[in-house]
């Protein structure tokens, strides 16, 4: 079997491409070099841009792929270019959508495939709505054999899944619950999430890889498991060995003083509660299973982190304005108590 992804080294596809080599598949990935020295020494790799399309319609004139995936597709125009490059020349293009284009606020708790696809909160994930309306309109007009994939919150053992963070990522964080300062959580905690480490994802998206039911159908591929942002945040405490000092703080206050998007990133996704019904994956992919459980998953990855210096990137601008947003609210409490 003969696989060709679009990226194919990030969180999501590298632990896809490398559990395609064991199980035999002979894998081709387009990227410009990311992360390239971590691939298994038989991964195929065409270093271009994927914007080029005439080269790399030159690159694969010779070939035919049982499965094509882009990874990194997050507008309509890059659906169109892989289109016109694909067409004819595979008989599966899967796409990575997302989670979040979920309708919000949530109408149920309980997700999916059929819930639809509404987010005024965040560009991104309208995008990726629009990115499926234009796959299934080639798919129901053309015949392009398409497969849309929506994960939710996927992570590996380079990052830990966090409600809030800076824009050099969750480090930060574990540094402030290692020094013993306040660490901010959104809502009040109680929300719940799910968290899917990269290695089960993969599972489910190798068996629906060259599946005949996948065709013409969406998928969501998360854990089973359900648990609170206190949770999550108490298993990496509980890995530090560290007592968690949690400082609750609404997550339209976060939107509202915040640079980053959290407009998007929490009331357009994790401040929703969600519980995810992968029933429709399980029936195409009858022995996908979720095995590592939020708690293992943390663990593992607070000890790769630890491990690893260069995963240890501080973010002095992130701390800065998590002391500032906590003594606001503070200093605001106490002239309320006068």
């Amino acid at each position: 079997m003969k696989a060709l992804f679009i990226g194919g080294t990030g969180t999501i596809s590298m632990a896809i491409t490398k559990l395609l080599v064991k199980k035999g598949w002979e894998v081709y990935l387009i990227n410009r070099g990311s992360r390239s020295d971590e691939l298994p020494s038989e991964v195929n790799v065409i270093n271009m841009d994927i914007n080029d399309e005439e080269k790399v319609k030159d690159a694969i004139k010779d070939l035919y792929f049982d499965s094509v995936c882009d990874f990194i597709g997050f507008v309509p125009e890059q659906l169109e270019r892989d289109y016109r490059i694909f067409k004819g020349k595979t008989s599966q293009f899967m796409y990575i959508s997302s989670a979040s284009a979920y309708h919000k606020p949530c109408a149920s708790y309980l997700i999916n495939e059929g819930t639809s696809l509404i987010n005024p909160y965040w560009e991104y994930s309208r995008n990726k709505a629009k990115c499926e309306r234009l796959l299934m309109k080639y798919y129901e007009e053309e015949g392009f054999p398409v497969t849309i994939i929506r994960p939710s919150h996927t992570y590996d053992e380079r990052s830990i899944p966090l409600g809030v963070h800076g824009e050099k990522g969750s480090w930060q964080v574990v540094k402030r619950i290692m020094e013993g300062k306040k660490v901010i959580i959104h809502g009040d905690g109680t929300s719940l999430w799910t968290i899917t480490h990269n290695s089960d994802f993969a599972k489910g998206f190798v068996g629906l890889m060259a599946n005949q039911h996948a065709i013409g159908e969406a998928f969501q591929i998360t854990s089973d498991e359900s648990v609170t942002w206190n949770q999550i945040y108490k298993a990496i405490a509980d890995s530090l060995g560290i007592e968690l000092k949690p400082y609750y703080v609404s997550s339209s206050f976060l939107a509202a003083a915040g640079d980053n998007d959290y407009i998007g990133s929490l009331i357009g996704d994790k401040a929703n509660s969600v519980v995810f019904d992968n029933s429709k994956l399980k029936k195409v992919v009858p022995d996908f299973n979720a095995e590592i459980t939020a708690r293992q998953g943390i663990d593992m990855t607070i000890k790769n982190v630890l491990n690893h210096p260069e995963f240890q990137v501080e973010d002095p601008e992130f701390d800065a304005w998590c002391d500032k947003v906590i003594s606001t609210l503070e200093e605001a409490a106490l002239k309320i108590h006068g």
